[in-house]
Formats: structure tokens, sequence, C-alpha cells
């Protein structure tokens, strides 16, 4: 028996899918949880174990071909037997045994007849005699079942009237549904406006026109969608993380010895942030209609920048970390976005995200909110520059902090407080500070 695979939501929020490659070819064998095939979408691109073991029997897409969530896109033969197609069932009621009632208790009804002459059939059984057409009619609707008789004095339908498709010619719920349909005038229906082509910009000689990839228009329509839903408005404070960057230079080395990874400044900001949440839970939250969810569990997605694209994959329950859990599992998510190796579930469920544009040299920047979250954090570079401290100029390492809101879920009060939360936090920390 061929049992159909669909495309699964590989994402929170994921609403279709691209395959990029088969896997396996039609006539081989799958072994369940066996990878088929290789699925682009606007979060990941991962490789789609079959859910079911057997032969594949058929194909259904063709490679580069995007489908919405829930479609069918391959066929596995199971190994099961093949069960004949059952006819079409009509409802419980319908297909209840049928009455049959003497002709005495019958209302008169004007029958048709079957054509325009009527004619006399000799019919088994009776008295003998033969039975008119009219007769066999008459029975025909004796034995109809009250669900037709009923549907049938409903629409004001003659059951003698429709040719039954049942057994014997009985007419059945869906023959009196389909003559109701036949003998409704279609609605009228406005013609569809023509749609017109996108506008082009002028092509002129040397340029180069490059076709959209899937995750690069999956980025432009995420985008634009956040920029239409959410009213954003943001703000920004300095941070003056002189002990801090003192601190990891100390650190740096024995750090990467004692936890093989290396020690950024992304461990720190994003510890930072998570308690910050804590005291503003209100920026861990979604913009639901008439009400505001506020979000139990802190899961940390962290914008990593790929050749050709933006992606976040997600760092779960992040509140629940020290700064060594925090370094590892950012270092390991980021190595992962970068080998293409994330799954879905290392993109879902993120609550608020970090973005880090001051690893590439950016100073100052208002970044768009990744939908349908409530605020987004961004760390730009550290920078050195001559700074006022006890009323004396000093040299002092500066790094600018943002972070952009919804303002249907909170106002710019509660934006700053959250911010100078994390500056507090951040400016705390000294040559002499651990990092554990």
């Amino acid at each position: 028996m061929a049992e159909p695979i669909t495309m699964p939501q590989l994402g929170e929020s994921v609403t279709e899918g691209t395959i990029t490659r088969w896997l396996k070819a039609e006539g081989d064998e799958v072994e369940q949880d066996e990878p088929i095939a290789e699925v682009d979408t606007d979060k990941v691109n991962t490789e789609l174990p079959s859910p079911l073991a057997g032969t594949l029997q058929k194909l259904l897409i063709s490679e580069g071909t995007t489908v919405d969530v829930g479609a069918e896109i391959a066929l596995v033969a199971t190994g099961g037997e093949e069960t004949p197609e059952s006819p079409p069932r009509e409802d419980a009621a319908a297909e209840a045994p049928t009455e049959e009632f003497p002709a005495a208790h019958t209302e008169a009804q004007p029958v048709a007849s079957a054509s325009p002459t009527a004619r006399t059939e000799t019919m088994p059984g009776g008295n003998g005699n033969g039975r008119s057409v009219a007769d066999a009619e008459e029975l025909r609707l004796r034995r109809s079942s009250p669900v037709v008789r009923r549907l049938a004095a409903e629409h004001g339908v003659e059951i003698s009237s429709i040719p039954g498709t049942g057994t014997g010619g009985r007419v059945t719920k869906k023959d009196i549904e389909s003559f109701v349909e036949d003998q409704e005038p279609a609605p009228k229906t406005p013609p569809e406006p023509a749609r017109a082509a996108p506008q082009r910009v002028a092509a002129h000689d040397g340029d180069r026109i490059e076709e959209l990839t899937g995750i690069r228009r999956a980025i432009a329509n995420r985008m634009a969608l956040s920029k239409r839903e959410i009213p954003h408005a943001w703000t920004l404070v300095e941070v003056d993380m002189t002990g801090l960057v003192a601190l990891r230079e100390r650190e740096k080395t024995a750090f990467m010895e004692r936890e093989g990874v290396k020690l950024t400044y992304l461990p720190f900001i994003v510890q930072a942030a998570v308690e910050a949440l804590r005291e503003n839970p209100v920026l861990n939250s979604v913009w639901d209609g008439d009400r505001i969810v506020l979000r139990k569990k802190v899961n940390i997605g962290v914008a990593v920048d790929l050749e050709d694209a933006l992606i976040v994959p997600v760092i779960p329950n992040a509140d629940e970390l020290n700064l060594t859990g925090l370094a590892r599992r950012i270092d390991a998510v980021v190595k992962r976005a970068r080998s293409g190796e994330l799954t879905a579930d290392d993109v879902s469920g993120g609550t608020f995200t970090v973005n880090n544009p001051g690893s590439l040299g950016s100073v100052a920047s208002a970044p768009i909110i990744n939908h349908p979250q409530a605020a987004i954090l961004q760390a730009e570079a550290i920078v050195k520059r001559p700074v006022v401290v006890d009323d004396a100029i000093a040299i002092r390492s500066i790094m600018n902090l943002e972070v952009s809101f919804d303002h249907r879920v909170l106002d710019g009060g509660v934006a700053l407080r959250f911010l100078n939360a994390v500056k507090r936090r951040l400016e705390e920390y000294g040559p002499e500070s651990g990092t554990g």
C-alpha cells in the first residue's frame, strides 16, 4: 500500500519548503528516519528524514520546487495489502436502512414519467399484471431514506424526477445535492482584475541580474512583514567596556585551553541581556492582536552572518546557563549555521534576539525586529574614544548598544530601563572578575 510523505513544518512560522535535492530515487528502499531529500526553508537548510519504511514509489515534487507545509511530496509503498477503494459514503443517517411504506400511507405526489410517452413494462412480482414505469418510480420514492426525503422536501424537488445512482437506482443524498446545485444559477462574481507585471528597473549594458535564492526571498519577505506589521522604535546607550575588555584579554587564552572554545564578547552580552529580561519581562513577549503574551521561557536567538544570508539559531533556556555554558552553546550553533548543519529545532522557539554587527565593524544601526518578537538587542563595535571620567579626559573602550522595540507592546521608558540594566552589568566587569 502506498502512503504519502508530506512537507513537514521545519520551524516555527515556517509555511513552505523547497526540495533542493532528492537523496533517493524512485524504486529505492528507504528506512524510517533515513534522509530522502534536502529541504530549504526561510530558517534552515536540512535533510528530510522519511517517516515511513518501504519502497520509494513516486516522487511527486521536482527539485527546486517550493510547496506548502502539508503538501504531498512522495509516495512510499509500505508493503501492506492494497485495499479496494470503497465508494463514497453518505452520512450515517443517509446509509440507514430505508423505510418501505404501504402505498396507502404514501402521500400522492406527481410523478414524472421516464419518457414523453407513458409505457407499460412487465415487472416481476405483484399480481402478475404489468407494472408501469410510474409504479417503479413510486417504488423508488418509497425506498428512499429519511434523509433523502427530508432534503428533497427542503429544496422542493421531487425524488421521482432525479436519476438515482444508488443500488437499484435508489436516489442518494448526493444525487439530491448535485441536482439542486445544477438547478441553482451560479453566483455572479466580478472578474478578477488583471495582475500587473512587477515594475522593473531599467537594466543597462553590463548590469548583472541575479535571481533570488529561496533564503534571500524568505529574508526579504520576513523583513518586509516585520516593518509592515510592527511599529518600530529604537533607542541607544553608550557602554564603557574597558573593564570587560581587560578581563577578556587576561582570560581568553586560558579559557580556550580549558573549554575548547573562544571567549568572545557575545556570551557576556547575552548573559547581561537574559538577566535584564528578568527585570523587564515585557521585552520577552509577543503582540497577539488584542493582548500581549509574555513568554515564560527565555530562548535567545543569536543572529549569524553568512556569506549571502542572515540566520538566527536559538539558545533555548538561556537563563539557565552560566557564562561558560552560553559560550559553548553559542560556539556550537554558530559553527552549525556556517556549515549548513542547523536543524529545525535549532531555529525554532526564539523569544528575544541578540545581534552583534560590531564584529563586522558597525558602530551604530537600527535593527529590524525578528517578527513576531517584541524587541531585538544590537551590540556594536568596541571603539577606543576619549571620554570624560571624573572631570578628566580618558581613553576608554566604548560600545554603542541599541534596542529596537514594538511600540504597541512597550514604550521608550521600559526599553531604556532594559538597556541600562544591560549596560550596568557589562560595566561591572573588571580585570579581576571571573568567567565562571
